[in-house]
Protein backbone atom coordinates (compact mmCIF):
# COMPACT_ATOMS: atom_id res chain seq x y z
CA UNK A 1 0.00 0.00 0.00
CA UNK A 2 1.19 3.41 -0.66
CA UNK A 3 0.30 6.08 1.68
CA UNK A 4 1.15 9.92 0.22
CA UNK A 5 1.93 12.39 1.66
CA UNK A 6 1.70 15.55 -0.56
CA UNK A 7 4.25 18.86 -0.32
CA UNK A 8 2.58 21.91 -1.60
CA UNK A 9 -1.14 20.72 -1.52
CA UNK A 10 -2.19 24.21 -3.51
CA UNK A 11 -4.56 24.95 -6.40
CA UNK A 12 -3.09 21.96 -8.80
CA UNK A 13 -3.61 19.46 -6.25
CA UNK A 14 -7.47 20.49 -5.60
CA UNK A 15 -8.84 18.85 -8.85
CA UNK A 16 -6.05 17.47 -11.01
CA UNK A 17 -4.54 15.03 -8.76
CA UNK A 18 -4.85 15.70 -4.69
CA UNK A 19 -8.49 13.61 -5.04
CA UNK A 20 -6.95 11.02 -7.16
CA UNK A 21 -4.89 9.37 -4.68
CA UNK A 22 -7.42 7.72 -2.67
CA UNK A 23 -8.94 6.62 -5.53
CA UNK A 24 -6.45 4.58 -7.16
CA UNK A 25 -5.90 0.65 -6.14
CA UNK A 26 -2.97 0.34 -3.14
CA UNK A 27 -3.02 4.01 -2.67
CA UNK A 28 -4.01 6.62 0.03
CA UNK A 29 -3.55 9.69 1.05
CA UNK A 30 -2.94 10.38 4.69
CA UNK A 31 -1.23 13.71 4.87
CA UNK A 32 -0.79 16.88 3.45
CA UNK A 33 1.67 20.00 3.68
CA UNK A 34 1.45 23.75 3.28
CA UNK A 35 4.00 26.57 4.39
CA UNK A 36 0.37 28.51 5.46
CA UNK A 37 -0.52 26.03 8.27
CA UNK A 38 -4.25 27.49 8.47
CA UNK A 39 -4.74 26.53 4.58
CA UNK A 40 -2.97 22.92 5.25
CA UNK A 41 -5.74 22.50 7.78
CA UNK A 42 -8.45 23.42 5.80
CA UNK A 43 -7.15 21.28 2.76
CA UNK A 44 -7.45 18.20 4.97
CA UNK A 45 -10.74 19.00 6.60
CA UNK A 46 -12.16 19.32 3.05
CA UNK A 47 -10.51 16.37 1.61
CA UNK A 48 -10.64 14.21 4.76
CA UNK A 49 -6.93 13.56 5.40
CA UNK A 50 -5.98 12.32 8.77
CA UNK A 51 -2.91 14.78 9.16
CA UNK A 52 -1.94 18.27 7.91
CA UNK A 53 1.55 20.05 8.47
CA UNK A 54 3.51 23.24 7.75
CA UNK A 55 6.95 22.07 8.00
CA UNK A 56 8.10 19.71 4.86
CA UNK A 57 10.81 17.68 6.84
CA UNK A 58 8.29 16.73 9.28
CA UNK A 59 5.89 15.22 6.65
CA UNK A 60 8.82 13.62 4.98
CA UNK A 61 9.97 12.05 8.33
CA UNK A 62 6.15 11.24 9.28
CA UNK A 63 6.48 6.98 9.51
CA UNK A 64 3.35 6.40 8.47
CA UNK A 65 3.97 8.47 4.78
CA UNK A 66 6.08 6.35 2.45
CA UNK A 67 5.50 8.12 -0.70
CA UNK A 68 5.62 12.10 -1.39
CA UNK A 69 3.95 13.41 -4.37
CA UNK A 70 6.04 17.00 -4.36
CA UNK A 71 3.01 19.59 -5.95
CA UNK A 72 5.29 22.69 -4.94
CA UNK A 73 6.27 25.32 -7.47
CA UNK A 74 9.56 24.11 -9.43
CA UNK A 75 12.19 25.97 -7.66
CA UNK A 76 11.56 24.27 -4.48
CA UNK A 77 11.75 20.86 -6.26
CA UNK A 78 14.90 20.01 -6.23
CA UNK A 79 15.42 20.18 -2.25
CA UNK A 80 12.25 18.47 -1.36
CA UNK A 81 13.58 15.63 -3.68
CA UNK A 82 16.57 15.32 -2.06
CA UNK A 83 15.26 15.03 1.64
CA UNK A 84 12.70 12.79 0.47
CA UNK A 85 15.12 10.42 -1.41
CA UNK A 86 17.36 10.62 1.60
CA UNK A 87 14.58 9.65 3.46
CA UNK A 88 14.35 6.40 1.73
CA UNK A 89 10.97 7.31 0.19
CA UNK A 90 10.06 7.86 -2.97
CA UNK A 91 8.84 10.67 -4.72
CA UNK A 92 6.43 11.82 -7.84
CA UNK A 93 7.30 15.49 -8.92
CA UNK A 94 5.13 17.96 -10.55
CA UNK A 95 6.51 19.57 -14.07
CA UNK A 96 8.77 20.88 -14.82
CA UNK A 97 10.81 18.55 -12.96
CA UNK A 98 13.01 21.44 -11.75
CA UNK A 99 14.48 24.93 -12.63
CA UNK A 100 17.53 23.84 -15.14
CA UNK A 101 19.44 20.83 -16.67
CA UNK A 102 21.53 20.64 -13.62
CA UNK A 103 18.94 20.68 -10.91
CA UNK A 104 17.71 17.96 -12.76
CA UNK A 105 21.21 15.99 -12.80
CA UNK A 106 21.14 16.40 -9.10
CA UNK A 107 18.13 14.64 -8.55
CA UNK A 108 19.04 12.09 -10.65
CA UNK A 109 22.23 11.35 -8.54
CA UNK A 110 20.45 11.69 -4.97
CA UNK A 111 17.61 9.39 -6.56
CA UNK A 112 20.69 6.12 -7.73
CA UNK A 113 22.54 7.28 -4.47
CA UNK A 114 20.14 6.21 -2.08
CA UNK A 115 18.54 3.53 -4.68
CA UNK A 116 14.51 5.43 -4.12
CA UNK A 117 12.21 5.48 -6.97
CA UNK A 118 11.88 8.76 -8.78
CA UNK A 119 9.11 9.67 -11.32
CA UNK A 120 7.83 12.97 -13.33
CA UNK A 121 4.35 14.07 -13.23
CA UNK A 122 4.31 14.21 -17.03
CA UNK A 123 0.97 12.85 -17.12
CA UNK A 124 -0.38 13.34 -20.67
CA UNK A 125 1.44 10.31 -21.28
CA UNK A 126 -1.59 8.00 -19.46
CA UNK A 127 -4.43 9.67 -20.47
CA UNK A 128 -6.87 8.06 -23.49
CA UNK A 129 -6.21 10.87 -26.08
CA UNK A 130 -2.50 10.73 -26.24
CA UNK A 131 -2.70 6.95 -25.59
CA UNK A 132 -4.33 7.08 -29.14
CA UNK A 133 -2.38 9.29 -30.83
CA UNK A 134 0.74 7.39 -29.97
CA UNK A 135 -0.52 4.17 -31.41
CA UNK A 136 -1.82 6.16 -34.84
CA UNK A 137 1.91 7.02 -34.87
CA UNK A 138 2.99 3.40 -34.26
CA UNK A 139 0.55 1.54 -35.88
CA UNK A 140 1.10 3.84 -39.24
CA UNK A 141 -1.59 5.07 -39.79
CA UNK A 142 0.04 7.87 -41.60
CA UNK A 143 3.13 6.25 -42.89
CA UNK A 144 6.35 7.32 -41.77
CA UNK A 145 6.22 10.46 -39.71
CA UNK A 146 8.60 13.25 -41.51
CA UNK A 147 7.79 16.29 -39.24
CA UNK A 148 5.76 17.60 -36.23
CA UNK A 149 4.89 21.51 -36.14
CA UNK A 150 3.29 22.93 -33.08
CA UNK A 151 2.26 26.35 -32.52
CA UNK A 152 0.94 27.89 -28.55
CA UNK A 153 -0.16 30.92 -28.91
CA UNK A 154 -2.58 32.78 -26.34
CA UNK A 155 -3.09 36.62 -25.40
CA UNK A 156 -1.80 38.04 -22.23
CA UNK A 157 -3.96 37.20 -19.25
CA UNK A 158 -5.30 33.85 -21.08
CA UNK A 159 -7.50 31.23 -19.17
CA UNK A 160 -5.71 28.38 -20.57
CA UNK A 161 -3.20 29.05 -18.24
CA UNK A 162 -3.56 28.40 -14.51
CA UNK A 163 -4.28 30.87 -11.76
CA UNK A 164 -3.01 31.37 -8.74
CA UNK A 165 -2.66 33.88 -5.47
CA UNK A 166 0.67 34.72 -6.94
CA UNK A 167 1.34 34.94 -10.58
CA UNK A 168 4.60 32.80 -9.78
CA UNK A 169 4.94 31.13 -13.27
CA UNK A 170 6.38 34.67 -14.66
CA UNK A 171 8.94 34.61 -12.10
CA UNK A 172 12.15 32.99 -13.59
CA UNK A 173 13.63 31.87 -10.13
CA UNK A 174 10.22 30.60 -9.06
CA UNK A 175 9.51 29.05 -12.35
CA UNK A 176 12.00 28.99 -14.33
CA UNK A 177 11.02 30.66 -17.08
CA UNK A 178 7.39 32.37 -17.78
CA UNK A 179 4.27 30.85 -19.80
CA UNK A 180 6.18 28.95 -21.80
CA UNK A 181 7.91 26.82 -18.90
CA UNK A 182 4.59 26.08 -17.47
CA UNK A 183 2.84 24.55 -20.78
CA UNK A 184 5.66 23.90 -22.61
CA UNK A 185 6.88 20.64 -20.55
CA UNK A 186 3.28 19.18 -21.33
CA UNK A 187 4.18 19.45 -25.13
CA UNK A 188 7.73 18.36 -24.80
CA UNK A 189 7.66 15.66 -23.41
CA UNK A 190 4.80 14.22 -25.58
CA UNK A 191 6.93 14.28 -28.39
CA UNK A 192 10.12 12.70 -26.60
CA UNK A 193 7.35 10.05 -25.56
CA UNK A 194 5.93 9.56 -29.18
CA UNK A 195 9.22 9.43 -30.83
CA UNK A 196 11.98 8.61 -28.48
CA UNK A 197 15.75 10.61 -28.09
CA UNK A 198 16.92 13.84 -30.00
CA UNK A 199 20.33 14.56 -31.53
CA UNK A 200 19.78 18.19 -31.78
CA UNK A 201 18.15 20.70 -30.74
CA UNK A 202 18.24 25.03 -30.61
CA UNK A 203 16.44 28.20 -30.14
CA UNK A 204 15.43 31.41 -29.95
CA UNK A 205 13.37 33.41 -27.04
CA UNK A 206 12.81 36.91 -25.77
CA UNK A 207 10.27 39.29 -23.89
CA UNK A 208 8.63 41.13 -26.52
CA UNK A 209 5.83 43.07 -24.26
CA UNK A 210 7.63 43.01 -21.27
CA UNK A 211 4.68 42.48 -19.04
CA UNK A 212 6.74 40.61 -16.80
CA UNK A 213 10.72 39.60 -15.95
CA UNK A 214 10.17 36.25 -18.28
CA UNK A 215 10.27 35.40 -21.96
CA UNK A 216 6.66 35.62 -23.60
CA UNK A 217 8.10 34.12 -27.10
CA UNK A 218 9.88 31.38 -27.46
CA UNK A 219 10.67 29.30 -30.90
CA UNK A 220 12.61 25.90 -31.54
CA UNK A 221 13.61 23.34 -33.40
CA UNK A 222 14.18 19.46 -32.59
CA UNK A 223 15.97 16.75 -34.68
CA UNK A 224 15.15 13.27 -33.19
CA UNK A 225 17.00 10.62 -33.83
CA UNK A 226 14.43 8.87 -36.18
CA UNK A 227 15.43 11.73 -38.27
CA UNK A 228 12.15 13.15 -37.35
CA UNK A 229 11.96 17.00 -37.01
CA UNK A 230 9.97 19.23 -34.52
CA UNK A 231 9.33 22.44 -34.74
CA UNK A 232 7.50 25.02 -32.29
CA UNK A 233 6.41 28.23 -31.60
CA UNK A 234 4.85 29.63 -28.31
CA UNK A 235 3.93 33.11 -27.96
CA UNK A 236 1.87 34.76 -24.80
CA UNK A 237 0.98 38.20 -26.14
CA UNK A 238 -1.43 37.43 -29.43
CA UNK A 239 -4.89 39.04 -30.04
CA UNK A 240 -7.64 37.21 -28.46
CA UNK A 241 -8.91 35.94 -31.67
CA UNK A 242 -5.73 34.82 -32.83
CA UNK A 243 -5.35 31.94 -29.41
CA UNK A 244 -3.96 28.70 -31.38
CA UNK A 245 -3.40 25.61 -29.60
CA UNK A 246 -2.17 22.75 -32.17
CA UNK A 247 -0.07 20.03 -33.80
CA UNK A 248 0.41 18.74 -36.69
CA UNK A 249 2.29 15.21 -37.06
CA UNK A 250 3.23 14.90 -41.25
CA UNK A 251 3.54 11.76 -41.90
CA UNK A 252 4.47 10.20 -44.93
CA UNK A 253 0.62 8.70 -46.21
CA UNK A 254 -1.11 11.76 -44.09
CA UNK A 255 -1.28 13.88 -40.75
CA UNK A 256 -2.53 13.92 -37.32
CA UNK A 257 -3.68 17.42 -35.64
CA UNK A 258 -4.70 17.75 -32.25
CA UNK A 259 -4.67 20.47 -29.75
CA UNK A 260 -2.44 19.43 -26.68
CA UNK A 261 -4.53 21.37 -24.59
CA UNK A 262 -7.98 20.17 -25.69
CA UNK A 263 -10.05 17.00 -26.97
CA UNK A 264 -10.43 16.83 -30.66
CA UNK A 265 -7.81 14.46 -32.40
CA UNK A 266 -8.50 14.90 -36.53
CA UNK A 267 -6.62 12.08 -38.85
CA UNK A 268 -6.51 13.64 -42.22
CA UNK A 269 -5.48 10.62 -45.12
CA UNK A 270 -6.11 11.42 -48.87
CA UNK A 271 -8.60 14.34 -48.50
CA UNK A 272 -10.48 12.64 -45.77
CA UNK A 273 -10.85 13.77 -42.29
CA UNK A 274 -11.66 11.46 -39.52
CA UNK A 275 -12.22 13.18 -35.97
CA UNK A 276 -12.40 11.59 -32.94
CA UNK A 277 -13.20 13.77 -29.30
CA UNK A 278 -11.98 12.59 -25.79
CA UNK A 279 -13.20 12.98 -22.27
CA UNK A 280 -10.77 14.06 -20.10
CA UNK A 281 -10.72 12.02 -16.72
CA UNK A 282 -12.26 14.73 -13.97
CA UNK A 283 -9.01 14.08 -12.11
CA UNK A 284 -6.71 14.53 -15.13
CA UNK A 285 -3.74 12.82 -13.21
CA UNK A 286 -5.07 9.19 -12.04
CA UNK A 287 -4.42 7.56 -14.48
CA UNK A 288 -0.70 8.61 -14.30
CA UNK A 289 -0.94 8.51 -10.35
CA UNK A 290 -2.21 4.60 -10.80
CA UNK A 291 1.13 4.08 -12.95
CA UNK A 292 3.20 5.62 -10.21
CA UNK A 293 1.74 3.70 -7.55
CA UNK A 294 2.09 0.10 -9.60
CA UNK A 295 5.75 1.67 -10.02
CA UNK A 296 6.57 2.00 -6.55
CA UNK A 297 4.93 -0.96 -5.58
CA UNK A 298 7.05 -2.79 -7.68
CA UNK A 299 4.44 -4.16 -10.00
CA UNK A 300 5.37 -2.05 -13.58
CA UNK A 301 7.49 0.26 -14.62
CA UNK A 302 8.42 4.06 -14.66
CA UNK A 303 5.60 5.98 -16.64
CA UNK A 304 8.09 8.93 -17.00
CA UNK A 305 11.42 8.21 -16.09
CA UNK A 306 13.71 10.68 -14.43
CA UNK A 307 16.16 10.97 -17.87
CA UNK A 308 13.60 11.81 -20.12
CA UNK A 309 12.14 14.79 -18.04
CA UNK A 310 15.54 15.78 -17.42
CA UNK A 311 15.67 15.98 -21.69
CA UNK A 312 12.80 17.98 -21.50
CA UNK A 313 14.67 20.78 -19.16
CA UNK A 314 17.57 20.14 -21.53
CA UNK A 315 15.58 21.57 -24.38
CA UNK A 316 13.84 24.26 -22.69
CA UNK A 317 17.22 25.26 -21.87
CA UNK A 318 18.49 25.00 -25.22
CA UNK A 319 15.44 27.30 -26.44
CA UNK A 320 15.89 29.60 -24.13
CA UNK A 321 19.80 30.10 -24.51
CA UNK A 322 20.15 28.50 -20.73
CA UNK A 323 22.43 26.25 -22.35
CA UNK A 324 24.51 26.12 -26.12
CA UNK A 325 23.43 24.66 -29.20
CA UNK A 326 23.26 20.90 -28.12
CA UNK A 327 24.38 17.91 -30.38
CA UNK A 328 24.28 14.25 -29.17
Amino acid sequence: MINWGIIGCGDVTEVKSGPAFNKVPESKLIAVMRRDATKAEDYAHRHHVEKWYADATALINDPDVNAIYIATPPSYHEAYTMEAVAAGKPAYVEKPMALDENACLRMVAAAKKHNVKLSIAHYRRAQPMFLHIKKLIDGGTIGAVRFVNLKMLQPAGSKIIASTEENWRVDPTISGGGLFHDLAPHQLDLMLYFFGGVTQFAGVSGNQAALYPADDIVAGQIKFGSGIIFSGTWCFTVPEKEALDVCEIMGSKGKIAFPVFGKMVTVTIGGKEEITEFDHPRHVQQPMIEKVVQYFLGKGPNPCPVEEATSVIQIMDGFTKKTILRHF
